[in-house]
């Protein structure tokens, strides 16, 4: 079998294997980015899943993202106290 590398989202570092088998670990970043780049759709088992941030690229209300980001994280089971933008930076605290 060919050496597969898995980068892990958060540390940028290649991910450890134990025996043959993949270390199976948090996964909540990795969801939180799929959430957010995912259009509506993207997901066949729940079609209206996903934030799509991409398409308010060139809107001016941030605020429109702000309330997708928060309705679809709570619809996720995702706590989010608080979206904001700060320093062009989109911050999630949850």
């Amino acid at each position: 079998m060919k050496d597969l590398t898995v980068i892990d989202m958060e540390s940028e570092t290649p991910a450890l294997f134990t025996n043959g088998d993949l270390n199976v670990g948090e996964c909540a970043a990795q969801n939180k980015f799929l959430m957010l780049l995912c259009e509506p759709g993207a997901f066949k088992e729940f079609p209206d899943a996903g934030v799509g941030a991409a398409s308010y690229l060139e809107d001016d209300n941030a605020e429109a993202l702000m309330r997708d980001i928060r309705l679809q994280f709570a619809a996720d089971g995702m706590p989010v106290k608080e979206v904001k933008s700060k320093d062009g930076k989109l911050m999630i605290n949850g």
